[in-house]
């Protein structure tokens, strides 16, 4: 679902890239699945209309925060600023409600945007800049395309002359970035910080991401520089790995966090859900494994984050599934 969240080289191809977009980065695969130790009980899957992502207590995920990158000539302190307000403007629970907009009550990414921005007051108090075109570049899915227009909005009223083109993932658009094609994207932190490395530094370079946001932007920036990329202010809003049951699931078993899936369900009845490379990656059963000492009884292997898992999880087939941290029907919750 999230091609231009990957991790992977510019030079990888994009069958690797569907396949990595769940789950940790290009270097971070294994071998095996993580030997099962389930000894205890566990908690079988309870079925139920609506979905909560339970909270990553140990920071097994990085740091996915929404945020413009922008071709270093374009910019200037006018157009920063503008962009800033939009990231201002958002936080996860936002962000589930504007792609819920797009792909549950299915408006379009320019309505959604529009209502968004009115409700928010984001133009207000932007200053006017120089001027002149500038054209936002969107991956290729409803999410990013929602965030272009935010960006759109915030710049024609400070005074730029915009267009929006839906381009495709990154391996497409990073470079049109790059080159000045295109002027803004709307990014994600870590794995924007992942990718750039792997260009800059090798395919097989350490990932310089983690779950310290500061960190994180403090190597994306230092990456940038040598890519001729600039970034603006990181929003609160995450779309990372995260971790779902269902409602009915949580109340039953008293689970809020990771830690508590890990010290209450660790057992023969629990089913993970997730794509198939899950049991291999370390921001999925893999990093459960070793961050949270969680052993699931059994895994199922289904898909990244999309209808086959949240459909598993309301049927109480499986017990917890690999999700989207925003989801649009994390706002049904």
């Amino acid at each position: 679902m999230r091609f231009s969240r990957l991790t992977v080289s510019a030079l990888g191809a994009l069958a690797a890239a569907t396949i990595l977009s769940a789950c940790g980065d290009a270097g971070s695969s294994g071998t095996a699945a993580p030997a099962s130790a389930a000894a205890g009980a566990g908690c079988a899957g309870v079925a139920g209309t609506s979905l909560v992502v339970l909270t990553d207590d140990k920071g097994l995920q990085n740091t996915d925060n929404v945020l413009p990158a922008i071709n270093k000539a374009a910019a200037t302190p006018e157009l920063i600023a503008a962009l800033d307000k939009v990231s201002e403007s958002l936080d996860t629970p936002k962000l589930i409600a504007l792609n819920k907009a797009v792909d549950v009550d299915r408006k379009t990414p320019k309505v959604a945007a529009d209502e968004f921005a009115a409700a928010a007051g984001l133009t207000t108090g932007i200053a006017k800049g120089p001027g002149g075109d500038i054209k936002i570049g969107a991956a290729n899915f409803s999410e990013n395309q929602t965030l272009a227009e935010l960006y759109n909005i915030a710049l024609t009223a400070a005074g730029y002359k915009v267009t929006v083109q839906q381009i495709g993932n990154r391996e497409l658009y990073e470079p049109a970035l790059e080159k000045g094609e295109i002027q803004i994207v709307p990014e994600y932190a870590a794995t924007l910080a992942d990718f750039l490395n792997g260009k800059v530094n090798g395919k097989d370079a350490a990932p310089v991401s983690s779950p310290d946001l500061t960190a994180t932007t403090t190597a994306l920036a230092a990456l940038g520089d040598k890519a001729g990329l600039a970034f603006g202010k990181p929003s609160a809003a995450q779309d990372q790995n995260a971790f779902a049951v269902t409602k009915e699931f949580a109340e039953k078993n008293e689970l809020t966090t990771l830690g508590d899936l890990a010290e209450k369900c660790s057992g023969a009845a629990t089913v993970l859900g997730g794509p198939p490379e899950c049991p291999q990656r370390p921001k999925c059963q893999a990093g459960l494994v070793t961050t949270y000492s969680f052993q699931a009884g059994q895994f199922s292997s289904l898909d990244a984050g999309g209808a086959q898992t949240k459909n598993a999880l309301k049927t109480g087939t499986i017990s917890v599934g690999l999700v989207f941290s925003s989801d649009g029907e994390l706002a049904t919750s």
